[in-house]
């Protein structure tokens, strides 16, 4: 088990533990907090990370490969992951909260493709992850090759097909939730949104990039 980091900030008892954002009304507090974590409010820090960081918690222990997750555990992780990316807050523009779980999500990637490339250079690592962070009772998990081709088709994606992607797919957010959190002006537009996205995603998926 790896030492927590006393400086990272933990959920708050009063904030539902990983309850996606449903109404217009959470957007604005999650605008509103990362102002005042940019502000160094503390208060909000830990309000922030009450809303995100169960999510991300749930999403990693999916992805991180087995022998990895024996060497650190998955929580301490996210946890890490979670306060380097508040560290660098103030680079990230808050357009809306899509594209700040899309942050997250890409910081807290980064973080467990170390993780491998060190079990895996110890010679114990699985090649094998879960796409959309179930456990692994969920569906079988793809080789690293195929979530590669995944990774590298989303970002061929515009901003926001891939944040509805990521929503979906990844954060089982529902369709409500996902107009709120892209900016979408209803349910069925959001649902049309995924629709198109995830079929863009397999075309691109299918093809691979361009050569340039």
């Amino acid at each position: 088990m790896t030492a927590r980091d006393e400086s990272t900030p933990r959920p708050t008892r009063n904030t539902p533990r990983g309850t996606p954002a449903g109404g217009a009304q959470d957007l604005e507090k999650t605008a509103e907090l990362l102002g005042r974590v940019r502000a160094g409010d503390p208060a909000a820090q830990n309000a922030l990370v009450s809303r995100f960081l169960p999510l991300l918690q749930r999403w990693a222990r999916g992805r991180l490969p087995h022998t990895a997750r024996d060497l650190a555990e998955t929580d301490d992780l996210v946890q890490v992951s979670f306060l380097r990316a508040l560290r660098r807050i103030d680079s990230f523009e808050p357009r809306r909260e899509g594209a700040f779980l899309a942050y997250l999500r890409r910081i807290l990637l980064n973080a467990i493709r170390e993780q491998y490339r060190q079990s895996a250079t110890r010679g114990g690592a699985e090649n094998r992850f879960a796409v959309d962070g179930r456990p692994e009772s969920g569906p079988p998990a793809l080789d690293a090759r195929t979530l590669e081709a995944y990774e590298s088709a989303l970002e061929r994606l515009e901003e926001h097909q891939r944040e509805a992607v990521i929503l979906r797919l990844e954060f089982k957010y529902s369709y409500a939730q996902i107009a709120e959190a892209i900016n979408s002006p209803s349910e069925d537009a959001a649902r049309m949104v995924v629709k198109r996205a995830l079929v863009r995603l397999a075309g691109e998926m299918q093809s691979g990039p361009e050569a340039p």
